[in-house]
């Protein structure tokens, strides 16, 4: 099975829910006054004017008052590490210039090492329907569709609905033992529009399924699940994690990447499909050569 034979695995009045976030360019590439390398992974806006949330690598212990210069698309930014958290995260203070999203590029998860930024990347690593910035990663499951995929499931009578859910540097580390204890996860923005909890009922009254297309669509529909499969709409934060035992009220079926080890994502697909029904479906992916992770292939869970 390829991801383009999706219709013939879907059923007419079948829902697809997609996640419409969009990636920023939020990787920054640049030195230090000695020369050496920095990077930064752009999180959000800091405390004030000019000043961002970051991820920074630099070699060394970062400290409060650490200069950084930056550079990218002919373009350059000084900046200054205000404050270092107690997560190993800074706020950067910048320069009056450019946005420092101007200088940025795709933020490639960091299994991907490349010397330089491939310029290819800013399209391939974005979805054909994102629209709504403020992502650091992609929705992976969504790299699969093309504009001629929504026309074959459009053929086949499957319908599809966004949400947004803004996924955040959480998504790259492994799940904690803390995060277990407290049932909890990082929190991460969302919304779900009253149009999209409107296709779900009309699903739900014609026999049809949800079918959400990647982990991050089915914490925003469990976020808002209702009994009866229904949802609310609503915008906030959702920090739920869902682990075996969890039960899913909205997600009827499942298309999703294969993930890293040890990641929220990974136990969530372990919640739904079964943790022993996974391992045989990683074992089967490893013996016949898949890709894992961002660029890799899919699995679709019914």
């Amino acid at each position: 099975m390829r991801v383009r034979d999706l219709p013939a695995w879907l059923r007419p009045g079948d829902l697809l829910v997609r996640n419409a976030t969009r990636v920023l360019p939020a990787r920054l590439r640049g030195r230090k006054p000695s020369g050496g390398a920095a990077e930064a992974l752009l999180l959000g806006p800091g405390g004030g004017p000019r000043r961002a949330r970051a991820l920074v690598r630099a070699g060394g212990r970062l400290r409060p008052g650490q200069k950084l210069r930056f550079e990218g698309h002919g373009l350059a930014l000084d900046a200054e590490i205000a404050a270092v958290g107690p997560d190993g995260s800074v706020e950067l203070l910048f320069a009056e210039g450019p946005s420092p999203y101007a200088l940025g590029e795709a933020p490639l998860p960091p299994y991907i090492r490349r010397a330089a930024a491939d310029p290819a990347d800013a399209a391939r690593y974005q979805t054909v329907y994102a629209r709504v910035e403020g992502s650091v990663a992609a929705p992976t499951a969504g790299l699969h569709f093309t504009a001629g995929l929504f026309e074959a499931l459009a053929a086949r009578g499957v319908a599809w609905a966004d949400v947004v859910l803004h996924v955040g540097p959480g998504t790259f580390r492994p799940i904690r033992p803390d995060d277990l204890a407290a049932g909890r996860l990082h929190a991460e923005p969302y919304e779900l529009p009253p149009e999209t909890a409107d296709a779900v009922a009309r699903a739900r009254a014609e026999g049809g399924r949800v079918v959400s297309v990647g982990t991050t669509s089915a914490r925003v529909l469990e976020s808002r699940a209702r009994e009866g499969g229904l949802v609310s709409p609503g915008a906030g934060e959702t920090d739920l994690l869902l682990a075996p035992g969890a039960r899913f009220r909205a997600v009827d079926a499942l298309l999703t990447n294969f993930h890293l080890p040890r990641s929220s994502l990974l136990l969530l697909v372990a919640a739904f499909a079964g943790r022993t029904r996974v391992l045989e479906a990683y074992a089967d992916a490893l013996a016949r050569g898949y890709r894992f992770y961002s660029y890799g292939d899919a699995m679709l869970i019914l």
